[in-house]
């Protein structure tokens, strides 16, 4: 099955073009599938593969803790594969056929409290870095807006005069998403102050820059965001899409309208928004639970 592992992945690179990271993660998926099929089943001709076979690996997957997700993943994979062989090794039957996929546990986002999110904030110092991670990180939970977002924002996408941000999200859909005070007077200084004393060449157009004056990195946005929050004795898991999710929930928690939160998420569907609205309620239950003296 070896040859056929490697046709397959030689198609998705060539055929479908699709990313190195997505490749490597085939590569994982049907490395471990291969390698079950030979030490378990002995099997090594894709052609002898059958329904229960696969049954029988997943079952192993499940066994060894393997989460809904990876299950799910795992026979997106297989089934892909097994289309491929159908069609260049000339299979007469697909054995991934009735396979059905796990329901994926959704799990509720980690959300920081108005407290901690104050913490975060709370950047003091007039250098052109801490101006700049200012500026970042107040824009983040203003508008909610997804890292790869915010990293590509072009300086005329922001509007500080009328208050909002021009945001090209998935799909290249664009919204609208409006700024608020303490983010407006951030991105001013930033703007003012601290982006020209990083910028050496002028035809860069990225709204973040690094002290090198080139557009700023996940990376390094997450090096950042990883210092502040050792710095500030912040306890909860923080990542830069902890921002947005704590900006959902507290503006519902505020009696922002559902469907208000989507568009300024740039949610295509409303049912993904609907999750924090679960954290809302949730929330408010501890906090009842916590303070209510018959609780």
């Amino acid at each position: 099955m070896d040859d056929a592992v490697n046709d397959f992945l030689h198609f998705l690179q060539i055929e479908k073009g699709l990313a190195t990271n997505s490749i490597a993660s085939y590569r994982r998926d049907l490395n471990q599938y291969n390698q079950y099929m030979k030490e378990v089943e002995e099997i090594t001709d894709p052609v002898l593969i059958e329904r229960a076979h696969i049954r029988a690996f997943l079952k192993y997957l499940d066994e060894a803790g393997k989460s809904s997700s990876s299950l799910a993943r795992m026979i997106s994979t297989l089934r892909s594969f097994h289309r491929f062989l159908i069609q260049e090794y000339d299979l007469r039957h697909d054995a991934t056929l009735h396979i059905h996929t796990p329901k994926k546990e959704r799990k509720l986002p980690q959300v920081l409290s108005n407290r901690d999110v104050d913490k975060l904030l709370d950047l003091p110092g007039d250098d052109p870095l801490t101006i700049r991670n200012r500026a970042m990180l107040e824009m983040l939970y203003a508008t909610g807006l997804r890292i790869s977002e915010l990293l590509s924002l072009k300086f005329n996408d922001l509007h500080l005069l009328m208050g909002f941000v021009r945001v090209v999200g998935k799909g290249g859909k664009e919204r609208i998403v409006p700024l608020g005070k303490h983010a407006q007077k951030a991105l001013e200084e930033y703007v003012e102050f601290a982006r020209p004393t990083f910028i050496k060449k002028e035809n860069v157009d990225a709204l973040f820059v690094n002290h090198r004056g080139s557009p700023m990195s996940r990376q390094g946005f997450w090096k950042v965001l990883k210092k502040i929050a050792v710095e500030k004795g912040i306890k909860t898991p923080l990542t830069p899409h902890t921002l947005r999710h704590s900006f959902a929930t507290h503006l519902l928690e505020n009696g922002a309208d559902l469907r208000a939160v989507q568009e300024m998420l740039g949610h295509a569907d409303i049912s993904t928004t609907q999750i924090y609205t679960h954290v809302s309620k949730t929330r408010m239950k501890d906090i009842y639970q916590n303070y209510h003296p018959r609780a």
